[in-house]
This record gives C-alpha cells, structure tokens and sequence, in this order.
C-alpha cells in the first residue's frame, strides 16, 4: 500500500517514525511519501518537507509566513494527488492537517487522524 504521512513537529516525527515502522512490519511492501523529520527519513520513503521549514510559531511569525503556508497547502494537495495514497495520516500539526484532512476527505482519500 501507498501512505501519505503528514507530521509537522518533532513529536511528531517521533510518533511518525515509530508508526511507519509498525506498518513496515506488516506492510513490508509499504510505500512511503511524507511531511516530518529525521525520524521518519530513517525509516524509508521520500520526505517531502522537513517539519524544520513548516514550523512558525506564535502569532506575527504565522502573519509574516501566511504565504508560505499557503503555498505549502496548495503544494501538498498537489502531492496528493499526484502520489494518490491509498491512505493518509495526519499526525499533530491540526492548522495545515486539519485543511488537508478536508480536501483528502472530499477527494475520497481513506485517511486518519
């Protein structure tokens, strides 16, 4: 099977990594695309973006990068898509997972928070 995995903090990652391994144990055919960290690279797959460049914090950073993010939403729809998951997992990150949750869930994607 196919996983989008999207993880935009270092916990993440942690959380992230140590799923993906699980599901490897199972799934040893899995694929991977994903959205984290080190941890998650370790694992396997192709990471997308780092949570290093997705992380802004706190009010004014948020205003000054909204553009960014924007851009970083319309980006990963378009990954989606392209990779088409036969499942997508959202980790943490709720401001951009929750956006992307509804998009996956309009475009019928099987995905899980």
């Amino acid at each position: 099977m196919k996983y989008f995995v999207i993880a935009g903090e270092a916990s993440g990652d942690l959380h992230g990594a140590n799923l993906m391994k699980e599901i490897k144990e199972r799934d040893p055919a899995a694929l991977f695309r994903f959205w984290g960290g080190d941890r998650m690279a370790s694992i396997g797959g192709s990471l997308v973006k780092h949570y290093r460049d997705l992380a802004f914090m706190g009010f004014f950073e948020v205003l000054l990068n909204l553009k960014t993010i924007f851009r970083n939403i319309k980006f990963c729809k378009k990954d989606i898509v392209k990779f088409n998951p036969d499942v997508i997992i959202f980790i943490d990150y709720p401001g951009f997972n929750l956006r992307i949750a509804r998009f996956a869930k309009s475009m019928s994607y099987k995905t899980f928070y």
